[in-house]
This record gives structure tokens, sequence and C-alpha cells, in this order.
């Protein structure tokens, strides 16, 4: 039997669109649109988030 695993949540900061691709306005030598990448900061551009457990996790006393 296959083991079925189950969705995890989706990112509440990003909307499971982790990655963007920003334009900076300028052009590179060849005419292209100069761009930069950013990464949701909440979710590290996963697009989903841990559970609550596992995000609360206290280590010690």
């Amino acid at each position: 039997m296959p083991q079925h695993t189950l969705p995890r949540p989706i990112c509440g900061h990003c909307d499971g669109f982790p990655t963007v691709t920003i334009t900076t306005g300028t052009h590179t030598p060849d005419g292209q649109r100069q761009t930069i990448t950013a990464h949701c900061p909440a979710c590290r551009g996963t697009g989903h988030t841990t559970t609550v457990a596992r995000a609360h996790t206290r280590i010690g006393a």
C-alpha cells in the first residue's frame, strides 16, 4: 500500500508564492531588464508553513 502524506498548510505571508522577481528599472548592456529575486522570509522560499507544534517547540526548562 502506498503511504500518503498530508498536504502542508500554505504560508499565510506569501499565499504559496514564495519567490518573486522584481525589476530594478535599469537595463543590461544587451537591452534586457535588470531583475532581482526575493524569497518570502516567513517560509524561507518553500511556500508552506510548519505545523504549530513544531514552530513553537520549547527546548530546555
